[in-house]
């Protein structure tokens, strides 16, 4: 019998690391995704983030703190929370990915939102970034999967950290082209900047994607924006990166807010980065 119950220890504790284990694929990113849902469930929030999220990454709530304070402190719904991710997509090098969708909190009266988690692997494992999601009504529209596999797998042999600064610097350079192309051309200058599947995730809105729609409601909505920039990294691959910040929005009904924003960049064939996922949650001041 114990030597029964030590096996089934260690045959648990090999399928949790193994379910969390990253191949470079999109697939092992979601599998990473469905058994964090599996822990939200059984084990609750706190737990769950403690378990999924890597030593320094954060979740905004709604300002960016480090998530194992924020759990450990004792911050935590007893709601169940259940998350259904729509698009996900991992970069070339494996090392980097990401999982957006709709989620709802509660049974009686439920909460109900979009959220963004970027991901990262610590140890050959996915590990949670960065995590944000902002409130919304009930989704009344299904949202077609847009799961995303990487074209090839590419991680460079010989990279240093001036190197890897450099390829960050782009990324920060590209946002301020916009954030000057907003200043002088209006909100239309984000048509420049988005890629084909481009997303947009709102407070009080549902998903947003593509193009047309995108712009629409910028261009409908929003006066003027700006962004003021707080960090970023690339992967190894050189195909998605992220930034984040405070944008602070001033709406054609006369009305400033600010919130915290993250984006996922993706380099096109042209190697020019444009906007594949914009995520807002209102900031506190």
């Amino acid at each position: 019998m114990k030597i029964f119950l030590i096996s089934s220890i260690a045959l648990l504790f090999a399928f949790n690391s193994f379910a969390q284990k990253s191949d470079g694929s999109t697939k092992s990113l979601l599998n990473a995704e469905k058994d964090f849902q599996k822990s939200l469930t059984k084990n609750g929030e706190k737990d769950a983030y403690l378990d999924f999220s890597s030593a320094d990454a954060l979740v905004f709530k709604p300002n960016p703190t480090n998530a194992k304070k924020f759990y450990l402190d004792g911050n935590q719904s007893n709601e169940d929370l259940i998350r259904k991710p729509n698009m996900a997509m991992s970069s070339r090098s494996g090392d980097f990915g990401f999982t957006t969708g709709s989620y709802a909190l509660g049974s009686t009266n439920a909460q109900y939102g979009q959220y963004l988690s970027i991901w990262k692997t610590d140890n050959e494992k996915w590990k949670l970034a960065m995590d944000l999601e902002t409130k919304s009504n009930k989704p009344l529209n299904d949202v077609e999967n847009k799961f995303m596999e990487p074209k090839d797998h590419f991680v460079p042999k010989f990279i240093n950290d001036k190197e890897i600064k450099a390829g960050k610097d782009i990324i920060v350079t590209t946002e301020k082209t916009l954030n000057t192309l907003l200043k002088t051309h209006g909100v239309v200058a984000f048509s420049g900047f988005l890629a084909p599947n481009a997303r947009l995730i709102f407070p009080g809105r549902e998903a947003m994607n593509g193009e047309a729609e995108i712009v629409s409601f910028y261009s409908n909505t929003v006066d003027k924006i700006t962004f003021k920039n707080a960090g970023v990294d690339k992967a190894l691959g050189s195909d998605l990166a992220y930034t984040y910040g405070i944008a602070t929005i001033d709406y054609k009904a006369d009305l400033r807010e600010s919130f915290n924003y993250v984006f996922v960049w993706q380099r096109s064939a042209d190697f020019s980065w444009n906007l594949l996922v914009q995520a807002y949650v209102p900031a506190e001041r």
